[in-house]
Formats: C-alpha cells, sequence, structure tokens
C-alpha cells in the first residue's frame, strides 16, 4: 500500500527539471571545448608572432625625383 502517489503533473516537472539539468552540462561542456579550442588557437598565433618578431633588415628608401609642374603666369 503506497503511502503517497506522484501524479502526472509531478512527473512532468520532474522530467522537465532533469532535461534542464542535462541541458546546462551538455551546455556546459560544449563552452569547456570551445574555450579550450579558443586557448590553443591563441597560444598557436602568439607562439607565431614571437617567431616572425624577429627584425629584417630593410633596404634604404628609394627617393625618386618629383616631378617639376611647370605653370604660366
Amino acid at each position: 500500500m503506497p503511502i503517497a502517489r506522484i501524479t502526472g503533473q509531478g512527473l512532468a516537472a520532474i522530467a522537465c527539471a532533469v532535461a534542464l539539468l542535462w541541458g546546462s552540462f551538455i551546455g556546459e561542456r560544449i563552452m569547456v571545448q570551445r574555450a579550450a579550442a579558443a586557448r590553443v588557437t591563441v597560444m598557436r598565433d602568439l607562439e607565431r608572432m614571437q617567431r616572425t618578431r624577429r627584425s629584417q633588415p630593410v633596404s634604404a628608401p628609394v627617393h625618386k625625383p618629383r616631378p617639376v609642374r611647370v605653370t604660366a603666369g
């Protein structure tokens, strides 16, 4: 003889609560995975920037003579 019974509304409320809990759990895992992927991308970019940061000699600028403007007047 049962002491208490769970109604249909009670079961629906429990099912909704469980669904929300699982949804938040899965959402958190997805956010953590995206953050880890972004962190890897940033670290690779930093390493690439540090490798290419070494200064390379640049040739001296070439000065082109300016064209002479002839004005009438």
